[in-house]
Formats: C-alpha cells, structure tokens, sequence
C-alpha cells in the first residue's frame, strides 16, 4: 500500500468534513480485508480510512508474490506510522483495529489520537497475563523459530483454518484464506511473547490516560488466536481508566476471522453502534 495512496485517503477524509474512522489490520491480513467495512461506515456518515502498514503491497497476489516486504516491522514502528498518519487529519479520528491493530488502536488511543476506539480480539498488550494453550499454537508458526523474528512468515491453510478459520466451513475456511491471507512480519508476535519480561517493551499501552476516549472490547466466542482470557484480561486493565467508558462484548460463535467471513456485518455494525454513541 503506498504511501501516495495513504495521503489520498487522508485528504478525502479532511475533505469529506466528518469524523474519519482510521481501520488498523493485524498480522496475516491487508488494509483490503476491511473495505466492506468501509463501505458501511461511509453509509453512516464517517469518512473511512484504510491505511497499510508500512510497505503493505496493494493486493494479496502481490504479497504472496513479494514476501519480504513484511519482514522487519515492530509493533512501535507500526504504531509510529499509524500515528503520524493521523497527524495529518484535520479531525480526530475513531479507530477500529483488529488482532494487532486492535493492540495498535489501544496504543494509539493511548496516545490520545482517537475520540473512540474499537479493539476486535485484540492481541495482548504489556501486562496482560493470560496465555491459553490456543494462543500458543496459534503463534507456534512463528514462534518455535527464533529466526522468524526477521522474517515474513506465511500461514499454512491448516495454520490459517486453526488460527483464523475454525468457527466456519471448511469451504468458507477456504475461500478466506486464498482471499485475504498473507505473509506477515514474525517480530510483533516475539514482542508480545516477551513483553512482560521487557520494561521496554513496544506494546506498553497507556491504558490510564485521560486523553483515551471510549474503548469497546469485541471478543469472538470461539476466537483460539485471542480467548476470552486475553481479550477481558485486557478490558479488565482498560476499566480502571475513571475519564472514559469502556466496554467489553462476546459475538457468540465467532472465531479469528469474524471481521472478514461471512459474519462481519454484525461485528461492523457492534462497532458503529458503539462508535455512534460517542461521535
């Protein structure tokens, strides 16, 4: 995804004059995974922003094609860029993230960059402890080679269908991953493996602030990359901030992929009733 097409978004948004909405993709996915979502929040009235992480390419094809491209990248190099992105903004933004953009919409949030944020199953920030069997062999690709964390690591359909894909059909399992699954940069997912043992750590989020805006916590029921464990461990730090609302809800019978199968518009629209309420 361009940098060229990125500025682009952004002037339409400053000159649609109302509230963008900035949508932030996790691992193994493209800014086009979200583009019915798009479509939807247009409809509403917002001016929707779909931002790659750096150097995304603009389709699957050719990220499959160009591996490499997603080598390197770390969750505060990403969140940095997401950041200056919305820099650019003539209004503050709402911010949807899914996976590691919903950790990345917490950050930013954090930051005081959203008037709204929405974390779908999102990956754990520095603090949270649980860690579920699931989540271990959903990361397992990555993590039992120390040298991921400097590589691009592509899914397996069986990875996909266990990471992403397993509250849905075998047929639809299949359909998602030749749609929308990519390589993806190892390092972030290494970063979040150790973050409690780094003070350091790139996915601190500062979850007390009273710039942070309403946060609502989408948790899919049968997510196995991002349990229930993960995701109320997180709502659980986040309530404690006294300035904003903040909210957790369970879709029932979803997995990994509920913002892109073939049940993503009652995800969309738990997010745009929520984010309605504040904007």
């Amino acid at each position: 995804m361009s940098a060229e097409h990125d500025l682009q978004q952004i002037e339409q948004a400053n000159a649609a004059g109302c509230t963008p909405v900035v949508f932030v993709h996790g691992l193994w996915l493209l800014p086009s995974s979200w583009e019915r979502w798009a479509a939807v929040f247009a409809e509403a009235g917002f001016a929707p922003v779909l931002p790659g992480w750096p150097d995304d390419p603009e389709t699957v094809a050719e990220a499959k094609a160009h591996p490499e491209v997603f080598a390197h990248k770390t969750v505060g190099q990403v969140a940095d860029h997401f950041a200056d992105l919305i820099g650019k903004l003539e209004r503050r933004p709402a911010v949807i993230g899914h996976s590691f953009g919903g950790l990345l919409a917490q950050i930013l949030a954090g930051r005081g960059l959203s008037c709204a944020s929405v974390a779908i199953d999102p990956a754990p920030f520095q603090g949270v402890l649980p860690l579920p069997v699931s989540s271990l062999r959903a990361a397992a690709p990555v993590l039992t080679n120390p040298a991921n964390i400097h590589r691009a690591v592509p899914l397996t359909y069986d990875q996909f269908r266990y990471a992403f894909a397993n509250a849905v059909t075998e047929e639809e399992a299949k359909h998602l991953y030749e749609t929308f699954s990519v390589p993806a940069p190892g390092a972030p997912l290494f970063q979040a493996a150790v973050a409690n043992f780094n003070p350091w750590s790139e996915t601190k989020v500062d979850s007390e602030t009273p710039d942070r805006g309403p946060l609502l916590i989408i948790s899919g029921e049968k997510d196995h990359t991002v349990p229930w464990a993960i995701a109320n461990a997180s709502f659980k730090k986040q309530r404690r901030n006294e300035h904003a609302v903040t909210e957790i809800v369970e879709i029932p019978n979803r997995g990994h992929s509920l913002t892109i199968d073939s049940g993503w518009r009652e995800v969309a629209d738990t997010a745009l009733t929520f984010i309605k309420r504040f904007v």
